[in-house]
């Protein structure tokens, strides 16, 4: 059996949720469902603005009396604050925890202290326990962007709806749930089929082009790159004006790379 890499995350941290209420109060904010969610269990999602754009991405994990959000370090004061003015008299405690994020894959499965990633089977999952690393964030988010995965540097913070950051392709949203902040216009996108734009990668020779550059498919605009390495990058691209088109990024010719698990 291939042994795991271990991958400590120090660009996420981690906040413990729990009190009597901690499953209504997530369950009228996020996107994706906490009431069935049961210990050992990971779910993705995100909390919204009222006008359905990204504020934070987040997985609540399972624990015996309540959860964990693994949530962006850099936001994690940020998110606690936008809880606590949702919170009223609910009775749920929120506190930042010590506890290390880490992402386990490329690996035998299932094993014990690990959350499935419940985006693609591929990715692995999660731990949140003190087991050793043998690899650094720069392999995890290698392995991510090679399966086509988006991640918090491509859609950053209220400029980005869910959908077009593949979030309902990625088990980050549940349309059955009811409400959540930002559920309106969510699910009107959806309802619509008026997703024009999706997150996508996206391939090329050389070092990536510049976050924000401009995809064009001949003179048109087709998009603009985001977070990318050597060979491969995300970008957020036009459905409209990619199929068949010869697209390039300053002069130089990329290759749309459509995942599998992409069916548009």
């Amino acid at each position: 059996m291939t042994t795991p890499t271990v991958a400590r995350l120090s660009s996420r941290a981690a906040i413990a949720v729990s009190g009597p209420d901690w499953r209504s109060f997530l369950q009228g904010l996020l996107t994706q469902d906490v009431e069935t969610l049961a210990p050992g269990e990971l779910r993705f999602a995100g909390l919204l603005t009222p006008q359905g754009k990204l504020l934070f991405d987040l997985f609540v994990a399972g624990a015996e009396n309540g959860a964990l959000l693994d949530v962006q370090a850099d936001q994690r004061d940020a998110l606690q604050q936008r809880l606590s003015m949702y919170r009223l008299r609910a009775k749920v405690t929120l506190e930042a925890s010590d506890r290390p994020v880490l992402a386990v894959f490329g690996g035998g499965g299932a094993g014990e202290g690990l959350y499935v990633d419940p985006r693609l089977p591929a990715l692995g999952a999660r731990a949140y326990d003190d087991r050793s690393a043998n690899a650094d964030e720069d392999a995890y988010d290698a392995h991510r962007l090679a399966l086509g995965v988006p991640g918090p540097a491509d859609w950053g913070q209220e400029r980005t709806y869910p959908i077009e950051a593949d979030f309902d392709l990625l088990a980050g949203i549940d349309f059955k749930k009811g409400c959540f902040v930002g559920q309106e216009t969510t699910s009107r996108m959806k309802r619509r089929g008026t997703i024009k734009t999706r997150m996508l990668p996206i391939t090329f020779d050389g070092p990536p082009p510049a976050f924000g550059a401009e995809v064009l498919a001949g003179d048109l605009r087709a998009g603009e790159v985001l977070s990318g390495r050597d060979g491969r990058a995300m970008a957020l691209l036009r459905l409209d004006r990619i199929d068949g088109a010869d697209l390039t990024v300053d002069g130089r010719p990329v290759t749309v790379d459509r995942p599998a698990w992409i069916a548009l």
